[in-house]
């Protein structure tokens, strides 16, 4: 375990009460390798909780797909509802450690044939704080993930989350791609933007995985976090770029947390110098398709 210090972020080691004052948020991240074992998968959760309670996180952000992965695919078969063992571990944690917490599920599809990929937003209190269906499904790099997955509504309400002095607003994985889902998230008030991920490797992909989350930090003036999953098939890679670009955490393969505090005052430093989203012109509208 150790703490990163970089752009957007502050108070370093600084005590609770301290960071709560200036609206200070303390995230740790859990680069962590996920199989198709669910028993496994939740000690996992056991373990990551662990860490950033030892270290006075306020909020905990695992992966895509934390509840099960099988790199082959995943669907129907590893599907938990709301109230399954997963989301009920989630939820009991958070409460009795006080940290909230963002994770990467598979639920049960609407059709009864498909599952949908989702996030879980679980506030400190062990409250279910919004639901994330993964819009874009990974129909790209020969993989096809709608055989197994059901997209979620477009026009969908916009999660967020408010801790400290920041909003944070969930994505997942190949919504990264879409410029438009992260400018609709800021527009519902969100200043960090989070995207759980199982990147999978191939050429060029941990390039696109980077350069695409510093543009989107860059073009929303946003802290922008990807905590990407390792293990076989897909690439870890977790990283966190400020508003300005500047990264300020980067991970490499290795299974590993790392922990970061996110301070509201240089954030909004950059959008007074860069006020790009108050100079904009267009807005985004879902096609509800």
């Amino acid at each position: 375990m150790a703490d990163e210090a970089g752009p957007a972020t502050a108070a370093q080691g600084a005590p609770a009460e301290i960071r709560a004052a200036a609206g200070v948020v303390r995230v740790t991240v859990a680069q962590v390798a996920v199989s198709d074992d669910h028993g496994a998968n939740r000690q996992t959760v056991l373990d990551a909780f662990k860490v950033a309670d030892q270290v006075g996180s306020n909020l905990l952000v695992l992966p895509e797909y934390a509840s099960a992965y099988d790199p082959r695919g995943v669907g129907p078969e590893h599907a938990e509802p709301l109230d399954g063992p997963f989301v009920t571990l989630l939820r009991a944690r958070a409460r009795k450690h006080g940290i909230a917490v963002i994770a990467g599920v598979t639920l049960p599809g609407s059709d009864g044939v498909r599952a949908a990929n989702a996030l879980v937003v679980v506030d400190g209190s062990g409250e279910l704080a919004g639901v994330y269906r993964k819009v874009h499904l990974y129909d790209a790099f020969g993989y096809q993930e709608s055989e197994s997955l059901e997209p979620g509504p477009a026009d969908a309400d916009p999660v967020t989350l408010r801790l400290g002095g920041l909003t944070f607003g969930v994505l997942t994985c190949y919504d990264l791609r879409f410029p438009e889902s992260a400018r609709r998230l800021v527009d519902a008030g969100a200043d960090v933007l989070v995207y759980p991920a199982a990147w999978v490797a191939g050429p060029l992909k941990a390039d696109h995985w980077r350069t695409l989350l510093r543009a989107r930090a860059i073009e929303n003036t946003a802290v922008v976090i990807g905590v990407g999953m390792t293990g076989k098939s897909v690439i870890g890679c977790t990283l966190l770029a400020g508003p300005d670009g500047v990264v300020g955490l980067e991970m490499g393969e290795e299974e590993a947390y790392r922990t970061v505090d996110l301070d509201p005052a240089p954030l909004a430093a950059v959008r007074e110098t860069n006020p790009s989203l108050a100079n904009r012109r267009y807005r985004v509208v879902p096609t509800g398709a």
